[in-house]
């Protein structure tokens, strides 16, 4: 009877795990083929019964993040990032997905601490920059100051620009070495360090002569 019993418990276990095998199969079929459609919300239903089935450690969580934080999904992007780095904290990718989900939400003090940690993982100097682009924006003149510095002494990520609103009709893209010098400068100005604020004005066009930004706020210095 236990052999029985032992064997019937044997055959329900294997059938549930072919089961499970089948429908994950399945499951990866129908994203492979939601996302060559570019149908997000099916892809995004499909990560979530692949993560079911895999467990809490499936790496589709991360596909999960990468799918959301593409889609301007911010909120549940820091969701998906913020669970993923209770087991993997020194993922960079992930952590600079939670900082700027942060940041576009708003939550501008945690963004800051996330950029710092991200900053100490990455030493990039982009990270620096948009640490002291929030300081300046929370009005915290002095740390930002210290930041900008910081990052205008760190080794220069010539592939990055960055995009400035210059009128409603116009955005420009800035190299970020004359970014860093021109954010610079609006931290300056609002030390009313004008004689400084101007040469960093000035180190900007010399950087980037085309920076319409920096042109006009040296305008209105002169």
């Amino acid at each position: 009877m236990k052999n029985l019993l032992y064997i019937f418990t044997f055959i329900i276990t294997v059938s549930a795990i072919a089961q499970t095998a089948n429908n994950l199969e399945l499951e990866k079929q129908k994203l492979k083929q939601a996302l060559i459609y570019s149908d997000k919300t099916v892809a995004a239903n499909s990560m979530f019964s692949i993560i079911a089935l895999e467990g809490p450690t499936s790496t589709y969580k991360d596909s999960l993040a990468y799918l959301y934080f593409n889609e301007r999904n911010f909120v549940s992007c820091f969701l998906v990032t913020n669970d993923l780095l209770k087991n993997n904290p020194e993922n960079v990718d992930i952590l600079e997905m939670n900082a700027i989900s942060l940041e576009s939400i708003g939550a501008i003090e945690k963004a800051i601490e996330k950029y710092k940690l991200l900053l100490l993982k990455s030493n990039n100097n982009y990270h620096a920059y948009k640490i002291a682009g929030l300081q300046l924006a929370m009005s915290k003149f002095d740390e930002a100051l210290v930041s900008i510095k910081k990052a205008d002494q760190m080794l220069d990520n010539a592939e990055i620009t960055v995009n400035f609103q210059v009128n409603k009709n116009y955005n420009q893209n800035v190299p970020l070495k004359p970014a860093i010098a021109y954010i610079q400068g609006l931290i300056e100005l609002n030390l009313d360090k004008k004689a400084e604020a101007k040469l960093s004005f000035e180190r900007a066009l010399k950087l980037f002569p085309e920076f319409s930004l920096a042109k006009s706020k040296l305008l209105t210095i002169e």
